[in-house]
Parts: structure tokens; C-alpha cells; sequence
């Protein structure tokens, strides 16, 4: 079949190639309703579908940005690429979203494809490893942003929670309702990954300012599939704590797995705070208490960093954002 052209739509229409640009670029400032009726009517008729890289060869632009996460089962990472994805939308630019897995090698080769695909700019989870990678972009003054992390030494805009006030808030509601004895657990990996080690640092001072000491044994940064046998470890010393922080919300379905099969009682047993908020946290009983994150903002404010930096590539490029945790109390402290 022959390919239909934006020539055949003009002719169609009774109209010229630049009206039908006009149309096809949303410009419709000085276009009657008649017009836009014909080449819509036309584009219909013939079935014509814009030569998407061909405009963007035209434009220098794909009018599509990648998104890398590192984890898409957390609950922050969907609400984050959900932000993203509308203030896309609105732009009319599409999103080709990856999954790391908290995988270097997997990073690495999603951020090659994109650059392949030519994208206008990549919002990263990073896993932190692929330095290399990073500092091309930033040396090609690529756009990029990361998201819930940042790299030493790699000078980028980020956005992040403010973590150490989340473990703060967890850790002060707990001694406010007269636990004395706080563990904590997250998933492994702690000491690199940017919000679970600020979370222990903020724990660990919260502690502190608290007059509570440090226990080792109260703290554990194990993965996922091994989060059962940490728990147990840390609930059958002699003297086991009496309240726990989840670090995160897949840290906190496996705390509440073990509670379950151990029949331990919440708060009663045992004092809970999940730090991220999840959907059934309202529902489920006891309801649970948590430090919440403005995963929609958050997600918003990324994609349109990466859009001034697409639209203006000079501007600076190594600011830190952090946004405010919210304590949501309910049963389960």
C-alpha cells in the first residue's frame, strides 16, 4: 500500500501542507472549525498516521523521555511513574518506562537503548554504580534527574524524601506512646542505597536524642526473601524489642506476614510504624501507623526539572530537593 502523506491529507482537505502541520501541531489559534473538521475528516478518510520520526529528525526532538526505576513493586515507584506519566501526557510526550531490579548490569543497558532510542531526557532510580554512564551524561550535558537517590560525586539534581526526619518521626512517635526497646529493619544493601542509609542514620540520632541507646541486634538490613528469618532472629533475643520500624513497604508486608504466622498481636505484642504509606494501611487491622511520602509531588517535580533542563540544557544542574514526611497515626503504635 502506498503511504499516505501529509501532501495527501492537504489535497484531500482542500487546504495547504502548513494548515495540516498547523493541525497536526495543535496550533489551532487562527483556524476556523470548518477547517479542522476537513482535516480531521480527511486523516479519517485516508487513514494517515504522523511520521513520528521524521518530525522528530525535523524537530531534533522525540517528544519522549525514559524513565529507569529500580524497583517498580515498591508503592512509592508506581505513584512516582504515575506523576510522571500525567505531566508527560500534558506535554504530549510519551514515556518508555524500565525496571532495573536494583541490577547495575540492567541499568547500564536501559540507559544505553534510551540513548539509542534518542530520548530527550532519562529521570533515574539509580542504583549508584554505573558512575561511568552518569558522568557521560552530564559531561554530553544530557537531561537527566535522579529520583529517591543520589551518587556521590555525581554532580545531578535529585529528588528525595527527607529520610532522616522520616526515621525521626517514627522513632518519636514510638517513645511518645512508651516503647523503649526499637528495632528496625530494611532491606539489604543499607550502607548504599541513599534512603535506607539515611533512615539508619536518622534512626540511630532519634535514638539518641531520645536517650535511648543503640542496640546492633535491634537492627537488621537483610534481603527480602531472608526478612523472615532476621525477624525471628531479632524477636527471639532475651530482651527483644517492643516496637519495630519497617524501612520500607515490602519490608513491611514481610513484618506482617511474620506477625501473622507467629500470631503476635499489634500493637499489643508488638508496636509497628511502616515507613512509605500503603494503600491498605487504612484497611487493614490494626490500621497502620505510618510516615508517609508525597510520592505525586515528588514525581511532578521530577518530570519538570527534566523538561527546563530539555528546554534550556545551561541551566545548573547539581541541586538537591527534598521533600517533607508526613506521620499518618493509626492502631498499630
Amino acid at each position: 500500500m502506498k503511504t499516505v502523506t501529509i501532501t495527501d491529507v492537504a489535497r484531500q482537505a482542500g487546504v495547504s501542507k502548513s494548515t495540516v502541520s498547523q493541525y497536526l501541531n495543535k496550533r489551532y489559534d487562527y483556524m476556523a472549525d470548518k477547517t479542522k473538521k476537513k482535516i480531521e475528516q480527511a486523516i479519517d478518510e485516508l487513514g494517515y498516521h504522523p511520521n513520528f520520526i521524521a518530525r522528530s529528525l525535523k524537530q531534533k526532538s522525540t517528544t519522549t523521555i525514559g524513565v529507569i526505576t529500580a524497583n517498580i513493586l515498591h508503592v512509592f515507584s508506581t505513584q512516582i511513574i504515575r506523576a510522571i506519566e500525567d505531566f508527560c501526557n500534558q506535554q504530549d510526550f510519551h514515556v518508555i518506562l524500565c525496571n532495573a531490579d536494583d541490577d547495575p548490569q540492567k541499568e547500564k543497558k536501559y540507559i544505553d537503548m534510551l540513548r539509542a532510542k534518542q530520548v530527550d531526557g532519562i529521570i533515574i532510580f539509580p542504583t549508584g554504580s554505573n558512575v561511568q554512564s552518569y558522568q557521560q551524561m552530564i559531561k554530553e550535558n544530557f537531561p537527566i534527574v535522579f529520583v529517591d537517590r543520589h551518587v556521590p560525586g555525581i554532580t545531578t539534581s535529585a529528588i528525595l524524601l527527607d529520610n532522616m526526619k522520616a526515621a525521626t518521626l517514627a522513632v518519636n512517635e514510638l517513645v511518645t506512646k512508651g516503647y523503649d526497646r526499637i528495632g528496625i529493619i530494611m532491606p539489604e544493601n543499607a550502607e548504599s542505597i541513599t534512603p535506607r542509609m539515611e533512615r539508619i542514620e536518622g534512626y540511630k540520632k532519634a535514638l539518641q536524642d531520645n536517650g535511648l541507646s543503640f542496640y546492633p541486634d535491634y537492627m537488621k538490613s537483610v534481603e527480602v526473601q531472608g526478612m523472615q528469618k532476621g525477624l525471628e532472629e531479632m524477636l527471639d533475643l532475651p530482651e527483644p524489642p517492643n516496637a519495630i520500624i519497617a524501612g520500607n513497604d515490602l519490608t513491611l508486608y514481610e513484618v506482617l506476614k511474620y506477625t501473622k504466622q507467629k500470631e503476635l498481636r499489634i500493637p499489643e505484642d508488638l508496636a509497628l510504624i511502616a515507613i512509605d504509606d500503603v494503600p491498605f494501611a487504612n484497611i487493614y487491622y490494626p490500621t497502620i501507623t505510618s510516615i508517609a511520602q508525597p510520592a505525586f509531588e515528588m514525581g511532578t517535580k521530577a518530570a519538570n526539572l527534566l523538561f527546563e533542563k530539555i528546554k534550556n540544557k545551561t541551566i545548573p544542574s547539581e541541586e538537591i530537593f527534598r521533600f517533607e514526611p508526613k506521620l499518618i497515626v493509626r492502631s498499630s503504635s
